[in-house]
C-alpha cells in the first residue's frame, strides 16, 4: 500500500474557541467538517505563544529553548534537523505554501534572513528561488498580515501573474493610505487575497503529487486571522458586532498578578523596564479598548476566520476530488492563541492564560483516527513532528523531544502526556516566563522574580483567582514547582544514545 500523505493546515493567532462546531456565534462549515470526520483535542497547547518559536517547534519537534529560535527577531538555525529533512530521506515530497516566519524581518551579516527586507521584496530573487528551505524542497512564501507592508515573496509574484499590478496599494503600513472610514474593510478583491493564493497553490501541488504518484508532506500555512483586522467585502459585514459575546476584564482579577498585568489596564503605563534591546515587547503597552471598537474588531476577526474556512474547504474538496483523502492524515491547528478582551487584554503578550497558549487541534485520518470524537488528552505542538513520523513508521530522531501521540490519535490510549510546558523568553532582564500545566493546575514562574501565578483550572476555569501568594496553597505550589523541575529535566534532548563504557 502507498505510504500515507500528510496535509498540515495552520492558521495564525487563532483563539481556540473560534470553530463553529463549538461556538454558535461563528460560521466555519469546513472546520466543522473536520471536527465531524476526525478527533478534536480540547487541551492542545503551543510551546511558545509567539509565531517564530512555535512554528520552528512544529517542524523540529523541539522546544524553543532547544532549537534556538526562542523569540520573535531570532531565526531557526539552517542546520537544524526538521521533519522535512527526515521525510526527504524517506522518499517523501515536501512543500510549504504560505507563511513560514522561521527567520526575522531584519537580518545582518552575522544572522542573515531570507525573510527580511529588502530581500523579501526582491521578486526576481523569489522568481528563481529553488533552494531547500528548512526541509521543504518546494516553498512559496509570504510575510506579514492584511494591510501590513513587506508582503513580497511568492505571493506578490502570483498577484502580478493574475494581473494585479498595483498590488502594493493594498499593502502599506497598518491602515496605510486607507481612509479612516475604510477601517476593517480591506479593498483588495477576494480573488487576490492570500487565502485564495494559498488554496490555489496548495491544490496545484496536490494535483502534481497525484499525477506523479508521490507521497507528500504539504503544509498550507494561512496568515489569518492575525491582526490588523481587515477583510474584503462581504466578509467584513458578515457578523453583527452587537450580537457577539464580548470578553472582558473581571474587576480586581489582576490585583494578585505580576506587575505587568495591572499596568496593561492603565492609560499611559511605563513599560520602560520591559524593553528588549531597545524594542518594546509584545503586550507591554496599555490594553484599554473602547468597547464599541472592540466588538467591531471581533466581528472582523470572525470574518477573517470564515473567509479562511472557505478556502480550507477548497483544499479539502480537492483532496477528495483527487482520491487522496482516504490515505492522507489531515491536521488543522494554529501557532498560538489570541486575546480579544479576555482578562482585559488584546492580541498577545507575556500572559499565559488559556486564551493565549491553548490552540485548536483537529486530526483526521479516515478509518484510523476516530471520527466525531472530542478528546481531553493533553497535546503540545512540539509533539506534531514526532507523531507524524511515528504514524509513518519512520524512526523519530533522538534530537526531537516532543512525544509521539500516535496511540492517542488512533484512540488506542487515553493519553501519553501528563503535562505541558509553555516557554516565553524575550529578555532575561525583562520578561522571561515558563508555564507548567497538568490535568488540573497551571503554574507560571518568572526568571529572577519572586512573583508568579497558580490557577486551579477545575475550580477556576476563567483564571481570575491567582493562588500564588495564598498560604492555603503553599504546599501545592511547592509540589507543582517540583513537578515543573522534573518536567524541565525530562525534556532535555538526547541526540544520540549512550554507548557502553566511555
Amino acid at each position: 500500500m502507498k505510504k500515507p500523505n500528510i496535509l498540515l493546515i495552520t492558521s495564525d493567532q487563532q483563539h481556540w474557541n473560534t470553530i463553529g462546531a463549538f461556538n454558535s456565534e461563528i460560521s466555519t462549515p469546513n472546520l466543522d467538517r473536520l471536527v465531524k470526520e476526525g478527533t478534536t483535542f480540547s487541551r492542545a497547547y503551543c510551546p511558545n505563544p509567539t509565531c517564530t518559536p512555535t512554528r520552528a517547534s512544529l517542524i523540529t519537534g523541539q522546544y524553543p529553548s532547544q532549537h534556538g529560535a526562542w523569540t520573535l527577531g531570532t531565526k531557526l538555525p539552517e542546520s537544524t534537523v526538521t521533519i522535512g529533512d527526515v521525510l526527504l530521506d524517506n522518499n517523501y515530497r515536501t512543500a510549504l505554501i504560505g507563511k513560514a516566519h522561521f527567520q526575522p524581518l531584519r537580518g545582518n551579516e552575522e544572522f542573515p534572513s531570507l525573510e527580511a527586507y529588502p530581500l523579501c521584496n526582491d521578486l526576481e530573487f523569489w522568481r528563481n528561488f529553488d533552494e531547500k528551505f528548512y526541509g521543504f524542497e518546494h516553498s512559496e512564501l509570504a510575510r506579514n498580515h492584511t494591510t501590513e507592508f513587506l508582503v513580497g515573496q511568492h505571493y506578490a509574484l502570483w498577484m502580478e501573474e493574475k494581473g494585479c499590478r498595483d498590488w502594493k496599494d493594498y499593502f502599506m503600513a497598518p491602515l496605510g493610505n486607507l481612509a479612516p472610514e475604510a477601517k476593517r474593510r480591506w479593498p483588495i478583491p477576494e480573488e487576490y487575497h492570500y487565502d485564495t493564493w494559498i488554496a490555489e497553490r496548495t491544490n496545484a501541488m496536490l494535483e502534481q503529487y497525484k499525477n506523479n504518484d508521490e507521497s507528500f508532506f504539504l503544509w498550507s500555512s494561512f496568515l489569518d486571522p492575525h491582526p490588523p483586522y481587515f477583510v474584503p467585502e462581504p466578509w467584513n459585514t458578515m457578523y453583527d458586532p452587537d450580537k457577539l459575546t464580548i470578553p472582558s476584564l473581571v474587576e480586581g482579577e489582576h490585583h494578585n498578578n505580576p506587575p505587568h498585568f495591572k499596568m496593561t489596564q492603565e492609560e499611559n503605563p511605563d513599560f520602560s523596564s520591559y524593553m528588549d534591546s531597545g524594542f518594546a515587547l509584545h503586550g507591554c503597552h496599555s490594553h484599554l479598548q473602547d468597547k464599541n471598537e472592540l466588538k467591531k474588531d471581533i466581528a472582523v476577526y470572525y470574518g477573517m476566520i470564515s473567509l479562511m474556512d472557505k478556502y480550507i474547504g477548497k483544499i479539502l474538496d480537492k483532496l477528495e476530488e483527487l482520491g487522496l483523502a482516504e490515505n492522507t492524515i489531515v491536521v488543522f491547528t494554529t501557532d498560538h492563541g489570541h486575546f480579544y478582551g479576555h482578562h482585559g487584554l488584546i492580541a498577545k503578550g507575556p500572559f499565559h492564560y488559556e486564551d493565549m497558549i491553548k490552540v485548536p487541534l483537529i486530526v483526521c485520518y479516515p478509518n484510523k483516527v476516530p471520527a466525531g470524537k472530542i478528546s481531553t488528552s493533553m497535546q503540545s505542538l512540539v509533539d506534531i513532528a514526532p507523531t507524524f513520523l511515528d504514524m509513518l513508521n519512520i524512526t523519530v530522531p533522538n534530537c526531537m523531544t516532543g512525544i509521539a501521540q500516535s496511540e492517542v490519535w488512533y484512540g488506542d490510549k487515553e493519553s501519553v502526556r501528563d503535562h505541558i510546558i509553555c516557554e516565553n523568553h524575550h529578555d532575561p532582564y525583562s520578561v522571561h516566563l515558563k508555564t507548567y500545566v497538568n490535568e488540573r493546575y497551571k503554574l507560571t514562574v518568572y526568571y529572577n522574580r519572586s512573583y508568579g501565578e497558580l490557577y486551579d483550572l477545575k475550580a477556576d476555569p476563567m483564571e481570575v483567582n491567582n493562588l500564588w501568594d495564598n498560604a492555603k496553597y503553599a504546599a501545592l505550589k511547592s509540589e507543582l514547582l517540583l513537578k515543573y523541575v522534573w518536567a524541565e529535566m525530562g525534556k532535555e534532548p538526547m541526540w544520540m544514545p549512550r554507548l557502553w563504557q566511555a
